[in-house]
């Protein structure tokens, strides 16, 4: 941290440091973040761009909390580093919502999203952001192909099939059992790498 920056937070009230930190701390020019991508929530009070050309995973989760929170059948959201991302206009116009403790204050993980609009932004991990693929402007079809869904997870909570022959999983991807409609490949490559660590730890004798 520079000695400019290190003076801007010291005059911000430890209430409102988030400003300064990633993912809402605006890129100086110095930074030279590489647009790939800009977003915005419906009413366009919050805009924001995106430095990566594709997201780390992108997937529709089932959950019954995502289920409820987007008042929809599940949630598809795109993975990305905190740092990948820079807002242009409203990020001190956001609201958050905790589900786990149902606070609205400003605590990991957690729900963003536009205070007026009110429209989802991301969701707010410890170590990542979970972004929503329908606000940032997909302008061609290889942008498009690059956030498409890889998979399902928390399938076993759904409100309706989808069989699309995408890997589904019960709970979190690779740490759960992939259920209905999985490639069968997929599913015995996975059975395989189960029984792998399985003799891992009897080899190491953790299975006693």
């Amino acid at each position: 941290m520079d000695t400019a920056e290190a003076k801007f937070k010291e005059s911000v009230p430890e209430k409102d440091h988030w400003k300064t930190k990633a993912p809402y701390k605006v890129h100086d020019p110095q930074d030279h973040f590489d647009v790939k991508y800009e977003a915005s929530c419906h009413c366009g009070k919050v805009q924001f761009q995106l430095s990566r050309d594709e997201p780390l995973d992108s997937k529709l989760c089932h959950c019954t909390t995502c289920q409820t929170q987007h008042a929809a059948p599940f949630q598809w959201a795109a993975i990305f580093h905190k740092d990948d991302i820079n807002f242009t206009h409203g990020h001190h116009d956001l609201e958050w919502y905790d589900p786990t403790s149902k606070s609205i204050e400003h605590q990991l993980p957690c729900k963003v999203r536009c205070s007026f609009c009110h429209s989802p932004i991301m969701d707010e991990g410890r170590n990542m952001i979970l972004l929503f693929p329908s606000l940032v402007h997909l302008k061609t079809d290889e942008a498009k192909a690059k956030f498409k869904p890889r998979l399902h997870m928390f399938y076993e909570q759904r409100v309706m099939d989808i069989p699309d022959g995408l890997p589904k999983w019960s709970g979190i991807n690779d740490d759960s059992d992939l259920i209905e409609n999985s490639p069968p490949e997929e599913v015995k490559e996975n059975e395989r790498k189960r029984e792998q660590k399985r003799k891992e730890k009897f080899a190491k004798g953790e299975n006693k």
